[in-house]
């Protein structure tokens, strides 16, 4: 949707295909933190209004540990800032704003399939219907048809997976922290955020063949309170009304482009989501696509789209690094007390060091999209 909203500013027609119904979209719960590189596009794309009303600016994020708190300013550290707006907002401003300005949305598309990546004009098919296009973006997630369309041996994939998940609720509970509190604890990490001034999201690190089922309220809400704790202060509880699992895992696909097909998002690639980078780098993707082909169409400059790929890798690379840095230093990996000594160190290295505090901000507020990395 954000690609096609970009193409659509420099008068290049877009299709957009989804397999799902509006509603859905409208209503999965997912990420919910944007990088300023991303509320500053939403803007641009005139669909800042709502995303001003009720998003949660913040400019830092605490970490937690054995009951003490230290503050990452990032606002100090950088000069930017991090919003919370849920990202089936983003899809509802999304979606909106592209039926409001005539733009092609076909919801609930069945048995969709590529051909011809290869050749000057490639092809979609989806039911008895057909698409002829200059350019296919295979925007449609990790179990997407798109990268299963390329041809084996053409792609380089890596993978990591981790030895745990997430366990992630939703709340009817007033969130007791100014800003996101990022905790490390010998049973596990967990993670206080937010969705608005009455609903929290909150996150325990779980094994991974976990069963939500051994979950009750209860447990959550004692575990939670436990990992969180700090002298004088509790997490507020109250009415769960969302919960589920999310297993861990890195993947990156090389290159991100095959013939006339160009991949964007999880398609090409998934971070943990401890460095919340997921919904920011699919912006980031398209944002590079979207400027490459308007310099196809206006100057029949090629030379954008030839290089895609090793310009959004360049990013995505850099968010895999620091997603794994914020899951190896806030996770129990089963190390024993030698690695709780080495998280610890790296934490009390963040408290002293202003250099170590501002990596670390810098690369979770997102890099400047102009950066060249």
């Amino acid at each position: 949707m954000t690609l096609a909203l970009l193409l659509q500013r420099q008068g290049i027609e877009a299709v957009v295909l989804e397999r799902r119904g509006r509603a859905y979209l409208e209503q999965r719960v997912r990420a919910g933190l944007l990088e300023q590189n991303t509320t500053d596009l939403l803007r641009q794309l005139g669909l800042g209004e709502r995303l001003a009303r009720e998003g949660l600016t913040h400019h830092g994020i605490h970490l937690r540990w054995e009951g003490r708190t230290v503050d990452i300013d990032i606002a100090e550290l950088t000069g930017r800032e991090v919003t919370i707006y849920g990202q089936q907002e983003v899809v509802k401003d999304l979606i909106a704003g592209w039926l409001d300005r005539g733009g092609q949305l076909r919801f609930e598309v069945s048995d969709v399939a590529l051909h011809d990546l290869e050749a000057p004009q490639p092809r979609i098919s989806f039911g008895a219907e057909e698409l002829q296009c200059d350019f296919i973006a295979g925007c449609d997630g990790f179990h997407g048809i798109s990268r299963p369309s390329i041809p084996a041996g053409v792609l380089t994939e890596h993978e990591h997976v981790y030895p745990f998940a997430w366990l992630g609720i939703l709340a009817h509970a007033e969130p007791a922290t100014d800003e996101l509190i990022y905790a490390w604890h010998e049973r596990g990490f967990a993670l206080y955020s937010m969705r608005s001034p009455t609903v929290s999201r909150l996150y325990l690190q779980v094994g991974p063949d976990e069963r939500i089922e051994a979950w009750p309220d209860e447990r959550i809400w004692a575990e939670l309170q436990v990992r969180l704790r700090s002298e004088g202060w509790e997490v507020n509880q109250g009415e769960i009304f969302d919960r589920g699992i999310t297993p861990m895992r890195s993947f990156v696909c090389d290159p991100m482009r095959y013939g006339r097909l160009f991949l964007a998002g999880d398609a090409a690639h998934i971070v943990p989501p401890t460095g919340a980078k997921g919904l920011n780098l699919a912006v980031n993707d398209v944002r590079l696509l979207a400027d490459a082909l308007a310099s196809y169409y206006r100057d029949g400059d090629s030379s954008g789209l030839d290089a895609y790929s090793a310009a959004a890798l360049r990013r995505v690379w850099r968010a895999q690094d620091f997603s794994n840095y914020m899951t190896q230093l806030l996770h129990r990996r089963g190390g024993g007390g030698f690695e709780a000594g080495l998280q610890r160190s790296r934490l009390e290295y963040l408290s002293r060091s202003r250099a170590a505090a501002q990596s670390l901000a810098e690369n979770y507020a997102g890099l400047p999209a102009t950066a060249d990395f």
